[in-house]
């Protein structure tokens, strides 16, 4: 267990809070169990009609820690769909409820990827959004490389992953990735009320509505071979270099990678 993930079960709604505001809310492989373990209650709990993912602080989510990205990097490509990571993107894949996301400030990688499998998405109009997979010699992982195409068309969602820069609330509004843009102070209402509306609904009818616009088998089946591809990209040298960048606080150099 962990003390960086905060649940709370009020009225049919399980918030789940990324509580590690002092890392930006950057996510452990400790962290990742406990969402595994709130995300597969929200499935089988009958109280539970809606799951809410928000975070505390300024951010959503800056992503991955990257001390867990190189320990496990270290350890092989092998080992990645054994993360509890992977025991988190199955638990999403799987989910037959609504979930509801509060984003205020960065939302990073898997920040960014985690939203692309909830159904209502309530951003901060000054939040910024990215997936910078490629700029960390990384690849797509959450069945993003399905589902982000699919929001945003090719040639975005191609824009989004290869060149890593954010796009602001307004803009992942514009674009499909958000239900409402919001200004930041009024997120979590703004959400928690989309969360109360959701509660309020038939559940057996939103959940058979959720399983036929999505495909779970399918989703899994994509983030295993993402896993695949992200794992051998974790111990590449391209990797390495980007993650000694990252720690020295300059720009990768990948001319003498390939």
């Amino acid at each position: 267990m962990t003390e960086h993930i905060r649940t709370d079960l009020a009225d049919g709604v399980l918030s789940v809070t990324l509580a590690r505001p002092d890392k930006k809310n950057a996510i452990t492989q400790a962290m990742y169990a406990v969402l595994a373990e709130a995300t597969r209650r929200a499935r089988s709990d009958a109280s539970v009609r809606v799951l809410l993912f928000k975070g505390e602080g300024d951010s959503f989510s800056a992503g991955n820690d990257i001390a867990d990205f190189i320990a496990i990097g270290s350890q092989g490509g092998g080992q990645m769909t054994d993360a509890p990571v992977f025991h988190f993107l199955k638990s999403l894949a799987e989910l037959d409820k609504p979930a509801v996301a509060a984003v205020r400030g960065r939302a990073v990688g898997i920040g960014l990827t985690l939203l692309l499998h909830c159904d209502m998405v309530v951003v901060a109009e000054d939040a910024l959004l990215s997936a910078p997979f490629v700029n960390l010699a990384l690849a797509p992982e959450a069945a993003s490389s399905l589902l982000l195409p699919q929001v945003l068309g090719h040639q975005r969602a191609f824009e989004v992953f290869a060149l890593g820069e954010p796009i602001d609330g307004r803009t992942a509004q514009a674009w499909g990735l958000a239900n409402r843009a919001v200004p930041a102070d009024q997120v979590d209402a703004v959400a928690a009320d989309l969360a109360g509306k959701l509660a309020a609904r038939a559940p057996n009818s939103l959940r058979k509505t959720k399983a036929l616009m999505r495909d779970a088998e399918r989703l899994w089946a994509l983030m295993l071979r993402e896993g695949e591809a992200f794992g051998s990209q974790m111990s590449s040298p391209e990797a390495m270099e980007a993650f000694m960048a990252f720690s020295q606080k300059r720009a990768p150099d990948f001319s003498k990678v390939g």
